[in-house]
This record gives C-alpha cells, sequence and structure tokens, in this order.
C-alpha cells in the first residue's frame, strides 16, 4: 500500500492546482462582468471620505513641516519611524498615549519576525526586556502531545522565537526611533487628516496639553492599530470579530515543554500559552463569538474554572486555577481585516490599521515588519516624496510586492482557527483530528507547517497544498480498511469543507495578487522621474 505521506503530497498538490485554476477563472470572469460605474463611484468615495477639504494648505507657515509623519507609535509605527529615520528623513511621530501599553497581544514574536528585526538593525530591542526564546510548539489533544520544533538548523543560532511583555517591547522601539535626532515622537491624538485636492498633506491633532494643531509632511503613514479610526478614509475596511481572547498571566508556571509556545485543541476553540518573562506564562483562551462570559459578575470566573481548567494540562491546571482566583483577567477582541486600501495621493495605512488576521499563530507583527521592509526598500531611491500623485503610484507596488508573505501568514492564521476549533459537523471534527495527526508524522508533514507558522517560508502554494495534503489523509483515515458509503461521504464533506475554509480567505486577500504577483502591472514599477512614474 502506498505510504500516507507520499498520498500526502501528490493527491493535494493535483487537487489545490485544479481548484486554485478553477477559482481564478471564476473571479475573473466575476469581476470581468463589473459594472464600470461601479469602479468610479468606489473612486470618487475614495476622494471623498479622506475627511473634509481644509482648502489651501500653506505648509511653509504651518505648526510641523516633515518629510513623513507616523500617525501611531506602537510596533509598527516605532519601527517604521526608526527604518526612515536611519534613512535620514524628518520623521515627526504622533501617539496617543507615550506611556507603557499593558495588551495582552502582540507578545510573540515568531522567527520570521525577529528575521525582519535583524534586517532593519533593531534587534537589540529584545533585549533588556526580559524577552524568552521560542523555539518551537507543542500541540495537546484528548490526552495526547505533541512537540513541533521550527526548522532553525540552517540559521544563526541566535535566530528563533521572542515572546515577552507587549508595553516592554514597545517602549524599547520607541526609545530607539527617539534616539535619532531627525525623528521627534509627540504625545497627542489625530482628529483629521488634512486634504487639498485630493492629495492628503498633513494631519490635524490635538497635543498633550488638548491644544488643536496641525502637522504637514509630503507623506503621511497611518498606523494607529487595530481600532483605527482613520482607516476608513484609505481603506475599505471589512473587519470580522470571530472571537475574543480572554487573557491571563500565570505566575511560577513551569509549561510542560520549555520555551514553547503550547497549544490546546479544547472545547470550544483553542488556548495558547507562552512564557513573557522568565516568571509568567501569558495564558490566552478563545472565546467564539463577539461576546465573552461577564467579569464583573463571576460568570467568567465560573466559565473558566468549570469549562476550561478541566482541558488544561495538568502541568499548568493549580497555576491557571490561581490565576483565575487572582482575578486581573483581561479580554479583547480577535480581528480579521484583508488589506483592501483605497490608494490616495500623500498617505498610506500600514500594520493593524491595514491589515489584521486571527492572532492564534502570532503573525501580526511578522507582517508589520515585513511591510516595513518592502516599504524602506521602495523609499530608498527617492530623495523627493513631495510630488503625491506620482509617489501614490509608485507605491501601489508595496501592496503587490508585500501580498505573498502577508496573504500566506494572514490565510494560514484565519485557516487554521477554523481547523482548530471544535464543531458539531462530524466533517469538520474529522479535519480537526486530521490535522493534529498529520502534524505527528515527522518529516515534511511537520516542518513544512511548522516553516509557513514561523514566518521563515510564508509560500502560498506551500500553504495551500500542506491545507489539502491534511484534508486527503483525513480522507485515507477514513477509507481505510473499509470504504464504507458513509464513510466516502464524510470524506467528500471533509475535502468540501477544507475548500470551503481556505478558499474564501484566498478570495479575500486576492488570488492573482497573492499567487501571481509578477502579472500585476503595479509588480514593475520603478521610481518616479522628474513628476512621473514610469514603469519597465
Amino acid at each position: 500500500m502506498m505510504d500516507p505521506q507520499l498520498w500526502g503530497w501528490i493527491l493535494p498538490l493535483v487537487i489545490s492546482v485544479f481548484a486554485l485554476y478553477v477559482f481564478f477563472v471564476k473571479q475573473r470572469r466575476n469581476s470581468n462582468r463589473l459594472d464600470p460605474k461601479t469602479s468610479t463611484i468606489h473612486n470618487d468615495r475614495t476622494v471623498s471620505t479622506v475627511t473634509s477639504n481644509v482648502g489651501s494648505l500653506n505648509t511653509s507657515g504651518g505648526d510641523t513641516v516633515a518629510d513623513v509623519i507616523v500617525v501611531g507609535a506602537g510596533v509598527a509605527g516605532s519601527a517604521l519611524a526608526y527604518t526612515l529615520g536611519k534613512d535620514n528623513r524628518r520623521v515627526h511621530v504622533i501617539e496617543r498615549d507615550l506611556s507603557e501599553p499593558d495588551r495582552i497581544v502582540g507578545e510573540l514574536l515568531q522567527p520570521g519576525g525577529y528575521l525582519k528585526l535583524l534586517e532593519l538593525g533593531i534587534e537589540d530591542c529584545v533585549e533588556e526586556i526580559d524577552a524568552q526564546r521560542v523555539y518551537g510548539y507543542a500541540l495537546f489533544k484528548d490526552g495526547k502531545r505533541i512537540r513541533l520544533a521550527y526548522p532553525l538548523e540552517k540559521f544563526h543560532t541566535d535566530v528563533s522565537g521572542r515572546s515577552f511583555h507587549n508595553g516592554r517591547f514597545i517602549q524599547r522601539m520607541r526609545e530607539k526611533a527617539d534616539s535619532l535626532p531627525n525623528v521627534r515622537l509627540e504625545q497627542g491624538t489625530v482628529v483629521s487628516l488634512l486634504e487639498e485636492n485630493g492629495t492628503i498633506k498633513g494631519v490635524r491633532y490635538k497635543n498633550k496639553t488638548g491644544e488643536e494643531q496641525t502637522a504637514f509632511a509630503a507623506l503621511t503613514i497611518v498606523c494607529d492599530g487595530c481600532f483605527s479610526n482613520l482607516r476608513r478614509s484609505l481603506c475599505n475596511p471589512q473587519v470580522e470579530v470571530a472571537s475574543c481572547f480572554v487573557g491571563l498571566v500565570l505566575e511560577n508556571c513551569h509549561l510542560p515543554f520549555e520555551n514553547h509556545g503550547h497549544v490546546v485543541l479544547a472545547d470550544p476553540s483553542p488556548i495558547l500559552m507562552y512564557p513573557i518573562s522568565s516568571t509568567e506564562v501569558r495564558c490566552l483562551v478563545d472565546v467564539p463569538g463577539q461576546k465573552v462570559p461577564s467579569i464583573a459578575n463571576g460568570e467568567m470566573e465560573n466559565y473558566l474554572k468549570t469549562v476550561v481548567a478541566p482541558q488544561m494540562p495538568p502541568e499548568v491546571y493549580d497555576s491557571f486555577i490561581a490565576a483565575v482566583e487572582k482575578g486581573n483577567i483581561k479580554s479583547m477582541p480577535n480581528r480579521s481585516m484583508p488589506a483592501s486600501p483605497y490608494p490616495t495621493p500623500g498617505a498610506l495605512l500600514m500594520g493593524d490599521a491595514f491589515n489584521m488576521r486571527h492572532p492564534l499563530t502570532g503573525g501580526g507583527m511578522t507582517v508589520a515588519l515585513s511591510d516595513i521592509v518592502v516599504l524602506r526598500n521602495l523609499l530608498r531611491p527617492l530623495r523627493d516624496l513631495s510630488d503625491g500623485s506620482s509617489l501614490c503610484k509608485y507605491l501601489e507596488s508595496f501592496y503587490t510586492l508585500r501580498k505573498p508573505v502577508a496573504a500566506t501568514i494572514n490565510t494560514l492564521a484565519n485557516a487554521l482557527y477554523k481547523v482548530f476549533c471544535s464543531s458539531k459537523d462530524e466533517a469538520r471534527n474529522e479535519m480537526r483530528e486530521a490535522c493534529f495527526d498529520y502534524l505527528s508524522l515527522g518529516g515534511m508533514c511537520t516542518s513544512g507547517p511548522v516553516s509557513l507558522l514561523s514566518g521563515l517560508n510564508p509560500r502560498p502554494l506551500t500553504l495551500v497544498c500542506h491545507f489539502f495534503a491534511v484534508a486527503v489523509y483525513g480522507v485515507i483515515r477514513l477509507l481505510i480498511p473499509f470504504p464504507s458509503p458513509k464513510r466516502i461521504w464524510l470524506g467528500a464533506k471533509l475535502i468540501s469543507g477544507a475548500s470551503g475554509i481556505i478558499f474564501p480567505i484566498i478570495k479575500a486577500e486576492g488570488v492573482r495578487q497573492m499567487f501571481f504577483p509578477a502579472t500585476v502591472p503595479a509588480y514593475y514599477r520603478a521610481p518616479p522621474v522628474n513628476g512621473e512614474t514610469k514603469c519597465s
């Protein structure tokens, strides 16, 4: 009989390539049916929604003039400010609150993200904050456990994942950016974007004392996070809240696998744990839907003790109960949003304001840092950013160049979350069981998916192949040893369910940009020359 691992490579490759071809052709046909008027209205909306026209802007007499304004000094904003400042650009960063943030996400940086820190020269920001090295994941299901190591053999010994307190990491990044003389870090709340004749010229903001001021720059980059109040001017936000994370800190907890992230495939949805200091472990309990049990009236404590605690690994049970009884419980919605920008002269979106995915896989910071590398490389040949229209046309290539990496991480995160959740659908539960067992096979069945998860090999086709390899492996398990009609039907539902999970996500990300970026004209954009953008 043929080795299941071989079946897991041959059949899904054929299925996935054929399915992608059909899906791509269908999307092309649908796009050809679009009414041209729709596109015109959409473009008009892009201009009309970029705040109110402020009339003629006299930047020479403005409050502040810079090359680039960065709205927000989180991970993306701080890293971007330092990167552009290091390239001798005058950068004005406006952040609503410069005190240390206290968040329950943005604490796990994958190895691929650490490589981007090295590329940007800010790897020292994970030092002196008691950051912990992460070498892989441990997966738990129904009393079974497997260890999934990152494929780090070809990298320097310093390369690994890092986990830490989000606030400590951000403060280090802010200090790094503020150390440059041409970077100005200011506390203030941006009220609106300033627009003149369809081009963003800067921002209106209230400073720390509440005084309203204006700041002008050739390019305004909005990085104000997942709760952005400026994104509607620059993109078509389609935010979906699939679940909420309930966060606790387990103190003096010894995880079953040291220096590893831990994922428990619990009912109804996953539980995530990882160290954030030498004495603390972050525990994130996923609660499906947009509402969580009330913390104030004790419903949350009861839910965590009666539903969640019995499913925890025995090694962490006591620490989990102690953290629940201590009462420092926080929650936040898990948002996902595909990137759907309105190219706008003088402005750009980045970070969670631009693109979000389920935080289960910890890929958000990797995407943001990768985007900064792409943008830096695009801007480096340019001395003058003042021609907004030409710059906007040129930076359309940013959206194409970032897509293969970003879309792979986004698709993996959103698809894996759906696979890891329990379901009343028997086929979905078979897919969940098949995923756990597939990852247990070792070899490429383990290293392939983990290289995707870690951000070390973010290739869309590899993702699709492994995803359908899991589905086909699940079908083979059902058909052996006796392929009864019921099992055949269940296998067909499994393949159909897998397609129903991944293809809508791929469609939202953009099939052409994700798999065939070289066919997009913007992929070949050359830097503006004499005020014009030439395409090679």
